[in-house]
């Protein structure tokens, strides 16, 4: 017999804001706001800015005419002024001098423009993962820390009201002692079909959408939003759905970055034109606990009870924190009641945006660090970036956290990088 229950905690080490900061936000300090990348995402992120009150919208950046015409569009039918269209993000940070840039843009665009924003003097919302790879992420830790200016990263699930009582959920003990955590996605889905390269829509620049990646052919299955099954522009699905678990793992444990890394990947099923895995599993192991990464792009199925989400095991019981449906907490002893709490998620797309776009106002205003600082959010993309360097060479690293540096390797040490397309230049550590 299940019995729901909303844990009362206050804040956890990341807090969702409270009604009054809410409500003081919409009388306080306007921000110039920027968004790059205004695409389905992007457009999530700028409608809560917006409705924030606090962020007139001055600028629109994208490569593709149709959406940044869509997107200007809606802005002012929302607000009624017109944001200035750009198709280069240079040219919008030096002439408008954005006080807050948005950051939506596919993964390999991260760091050059984050890098870029954080020189021009803007505070970040930084979408994740923070970068393409590991050592992009130490180029923009390095920026961001010389900057005097808030970087907030996209991991909305630290201002989940479910997460937040989760974790205080764990930290209080109620689990026992925790010796393993799965996370995991398993979504279905066809094998698909492969298609042929072809000419770019009219209005999209795709040597601009290329951009510091190498320069490959069109497919229509890229843009938009299918771009993170080509590993071109992405790390697949663990460096975008992992990125959210791993980070929940990382915010429960005291431990920083696992010791030991070993991933293997493969497509089984899919026969698009894409080349990210259907299928992946990873193992990290930290000094107190194990963590694993799974997820499939096939099979959906009643079998399994949740299918996305972390499993934590514990002594006392094992809790499953998942997105739509909560979490729940199943205890080992036989008699004892199921606990449970509801997720409490804005629409559309069942987000936590409103709430994370306050606590970024909040530490702004408060210049303290934001509950998904930079820091947090590189050691999550790391975590997702070493389980794909395991897997591309097929075996176990070992990381040094404070050296950032993978030991005794220097073929998998390479791959913390990857060469640019000129003009473009690889941001220097």
């Amino acid at each position: 017999m299940n019995r729901r229950t909303f844990v009362k905690s206050a804040l956890a080490v990341g807090a969702v804001v409270s009604a009054a900061s809410l409500v003081r936000a919409q009388n306080e300090r306007r921000f110039k706001t920027a968004l790059i990348g205004s695409g389905w995402w992007g457009m999530n992120i700028l409608r809560e800015a917006m409705a924030a009150g606090r962020s007139p919208v001055v600028a629109l950046c994208n490569v593709d005419q149709a959406q940044l015409d869509g997107a200007a569009g809606e802005v002012e039918k929302l607000t009624g002024e017109k944001p200035n269209k750009y198709h280069d993000y240079r040219e919008l940070l030096d002439k408008e001098k954005p006080e807050i840039v948005i950051v939506a843009t596919p993964d390999h665009w991260h760091a050059l423009i984050a890098i870029a924003a954080l020189k021009s003097g803007a505070h970040i919302y930084l979408e994740k993962p923070i970068c393409h790879t590991i050592n992009e992420g130490k180029a923009i830790v390095k920026a961001a820390q010389g900057s005097g200016r808030v970087v907030q990263v996209g991991t909305h699930r630290r201002a989940s009201p479910h997460c937040i009582s989760a974790q205080q959920f764990l930290r209080d003990g109620n689990a026992g002692q925790i010796g393993m955590v799965r996370a995991f996605v398993h979504y279905g889905g066809g094998a698909g079909r492969p298609q042929n390269p072809m000419e770019p829509p009219a209005g999209l620049d795709w040597d601009f959408y290329c951009g510091p990646a190498q320069k490959m052919p069109f497919y229509p299955g890229i843009h938009p939003r299918g771009w993170r099954s080509y590993l071109n522009f992405s790390n697949g699905q663990l460096g975008d759905w992992g990125i959210h678990w791993l980070d929940q793992i990382l915010w429960w444990s005291e431990e920083k970055s696992p010791r030991r890394v070993f991933s293997a990947m493969a497509r089984h099923i899919k026969k698009d034109s894409g080349d990210a895995p259907d299928t992946q599993i990873a193992t990290y192991e930290f000094e107190s606990f194990t963590a694993t990464w799974e997820h499939r792009l096939y099979a959906a199925n009643e079998a399994e009870k949740h299918n996305i989400g972390c499993y934590f095991y514990g002594t006392r019981g094992t809790l499953h924190l998942g997105w739509q449906d909560g979490w729940t907490f199943y205890p080992s002893s036989k008699g004892q009641q199921i606990v449970h709490e509801d997720a409490r998620l804005n629409q559309p797309d069942g987000q936590n945006i409103k709430e994370l776009w306050a606590d970024f106002l909040g530490a702004i205003d408060e210049n303290r660090k934001p509950i998904c600082d930079i820091e947090s959010g590189h050691r999550a993309t790391t975590m997702a970036l070493l389980g794909m360097i395991s897997a591309k060479t097929g075996r176990a690293l070992d990381w040094d956290g404070k050296q950032e540096q993978i030991q005794g390797d220097a073929e998998a040490g390479k791959l913390m990088s990857r060469p640019y397309r000129a003009p473009w230049v690889y941001p220097t550590i």
